[in-house]
C-alpha cells in the first residue's frame, strides 16, 4: 500500500506551498500547526515537514518544528527536512522526535558526511534528490548539484535506503507527477523512492501506486490537498483499495 506523506512547508513562521521551489512564490495557508493538526485528525500515518527558511538559509524555523513533532509525536510520524546539512542539525532534528530526517544540499555537497550518517542512522535517514531534466539542485532549489544518476550510484554504494524524488518543474504546479521519472530512479536502485511534486488527482495517486512493484511505496502530497482536489480520506481510501 501507497504510504501518503501531507506536506507542510513552513516559511517565517507559516505553513507555505511554492510553485516550482521559487523563494518568493509563496502561498500562505496560515499555521503550521493548525496544518499538521488537520492532517493527522484525518488520519496521517506521516507527516513531511519541511523548514524552507533553512533550506534557502533565510534563517530557521527549528523551534517551532519541534514543539510542533513533540505535540504530535505520539500520533503520527513525523519526516524532517529542510537545511539539515551537518551534524547539530541532524542530531537537533531526531532529538526533536522525527521518525525519519530527509537530507538533500548536503547529500551533494558533503559526501564523506552523508555517507557517515547513512552508516550510522540507517533507515532514520533518507536523501532527497530535487531533479530539473536529470540535473540535481541544490540550496533550496538555487544551484546545480551534479548528475542524478552519478549521485545516486554513489549513494546506493553508501547504503542509501530511500530516496525522496521531486521533479522541481511539477513541484506545486498540480500537473501531474513525472512518472518516467520515478520510473527510471526506481529502475536503477535498489532503494525505496518516495514520490513528491505535481500529484494533482487521485488518478495521478493511482499511476504512482502502479510503480509500487519497482519499489515507489510512498507519495508526499501538498498542494493537491491544500487547493482540495481531493480529500486525505479519499486519497487514504484510493491507496488502501477501497475505490
Amino acid at each position: 500500500m501507497l504510504t501518503l506523506l501531507p506536506a507542510v512547508d513552513v516559511r517565517d513562521g507559516k505553513a507555505v506551498r511554492l510553485r516550482q521551489g521559487a523563494s518568493g512564490s509563496e502561498k500562505v495557508y496560515g499555521e503550521p500547526a493548525d496544518a499538521a493538526k488537520a492532517w493527522v485528525d484525518q488520519g496521517a500515518e506521516w507527516l513531511h515537514l519541511v523548514d524552507l527558511d533553512a533550506a534557502f538559509g533565510t534563517g530557521d524555523n527549528r523551534d517551532k518544528l519541534a514543539v510542533l513533532v513533540n505535540e504530535l509525536g505520539d500520533r503520527v510520524k513525523v519526516e524532517l527536512s529542510g537545511g539539515i546539512r551537518d551534524d547539530a542539525s541532524l542530531e537537533a532534528a531526531l532529538e526533536a522526535g522525527a521518525a525519519r530526517v530527509n537530507i538533500g544540499t548536503a547529500a551533494l555537497e558533503n559526501p564523506d558526511w552523508t555517507s557517515r550518517v547513512l552508516s550510522r542512522y540507517g533507515e532514520r535517514v533518507c536523501v532527497g534528490l530535487d531533479v530539473r531534466g536529470h540535473t540535481l539542485a541544490a540550496r533550496g532549489w538555487t544551484s546545480k548539484g551534479g548528475d542524478l544518476f552519478e549521485t545516486m550510484k554513489r549513494l546506493d554504494d553508501d547504503g542509501c535506503g530511500r530516496y525522496v524524488v521531486t521533479d522541481v518543474a511539477r513541484d506545486g504546479m498540480m500537473t501531474g507527477p513525472n512518472l518516467d521519472l520515478l520510473g527510471e530512479v526506481s529502475s536503477r536502485t535498489p532503494a525505496k523512492v518516495t514520490a513528491s511534486g505535481g500529484i494533482s488527482s487521485l488518478n495521478d495517486l493511482r499511476d504512482i501506486a502502479g510503480l509500487s512493484d519497482r519499489g515507489v511505496d510512498s507519495a508526499i502530497l501538498g498542494k493537491s490537498l491544500y487547493e482540495g482536489a481531493f480529500t486525505l480520506e479519499q486519497a487514504m481510501d484510493l491507496v488502501s483499495g477501497h475505490c
